[in-house]
């Protein structure tokens, strides 16, 4: 039995929170085989980014050609991709290969407000990759640099994810986690060009939320290389970051991390 094939192509988190290690991790977890092509190394803990190397291109290539060529690749899932150059070469090397079950996600801050994404490089995330993805999950700060508005309400991010569908992506998630509506729960919005579906689950009030976009996109990448549709990929992802939200550690001075184990083997 061959099992399913999922590459992150993504920075790496010296922290082990986010990036890279978030989403192998996450990717294990949920029963994938876990590939990585690393775009960028950070020094990085639970209080912020101190320093980052860009992967040259050319072995950002050798990584991608090295991995696809010989194991395959059944989904795929972007993150950190910091420099115009590297969106650009990423966004050939997802074409050449053929990957249609592509997740974009939109990186453009880090949880400690360090920016991982260059300003010339949005234009050509919006014009270049966005279009090759399958689904696309921003969260409400980097919707609004996509879709070009501001997001102060559920119906804003329907509006939102209406655009950033306009720009080329598949379906598009607006995570809410950021939108503080006071109701005590937190809402994502799918829209897949026909209907808006939303997701909503309890808020949870802790700190310790590093790498939550990373785990949803990657367990969202995996769910789709097991054959899941989208809303059952994305739904079943909601489900497990909600549980690893729940379940997070108490790591670091900052903001720690999720707990990938939690609501899957029985730990937290």
């Amino acid at each position: 039995m061959i099992p399913r094939r999922v590459l992150t192509i993504a920075g790496s988190d010296s922290g082990g929170g986010a990036g890279i290690q978030a989403d192998l991790k996450t990717i294990t977890v949920l029963g994938g085989f876990g590939m990585s092509v690393i775009t960028a190394l950070t020094a990085q803990n639970t209080l912020g980014v101190h320093g980052i190397h860009d992967v040259p291109l050319d072995f950002i290539e050798a990584q991608f050609d090295a991995v696809a060529s010989d194991i395959g690749v059944d989904a795929a899932k972007t993150g950190m991709l910091a420099t115009a150059d590297v969106i650009r070469l990423v966004a050939r090397k997802i074409r050449e290969y053929g990957i249609e079950k592509l997740v974009v996600d939109p990186v453009m801050i880090a949880k400690g407000g360090t920016p991982l994404i260059r300003d010339e490089a949005k234009a050509p995330l919006l014009a270049e990759l966005i279009p090759l993805a399958f689904v696309v999950t921003p969260n409400v700060p980097e919707a609004e640099i996509l879709a070009g508005m501001k997001i102060a309400s559920l119906a804003d991010m329907e509006e939102a994810a209406r655009r950033i569908h306009r720009a080329g992506a598949r379906h598009v998630v607006v995570k809410g986690g950021h939108l503080d509506r006071g109701l005590g729960e937190a809402t994502d919005v799918l829209y897949d060009g026909r209907e808006v579906h939303r997701l909503t689950s309890p808020w949870i009030a802790t700190r310790d939320t590093h790498g939550t976009g990373c785990t949803f996109s990657a367990a969202i990448a995996t769910g789709l290389a097991h054959g899941k549709d989208v809303p059952d990929a994305v739904a079943a992802a909601k489900r497990y970051i909600t549980e690893a939200i729940r379940h997070a550690w108490r790591i670091g001075g900052g903001h720690g991390p999720t707990n990938h184990m939690a609501g899957v083997k029985g730990e937290g």
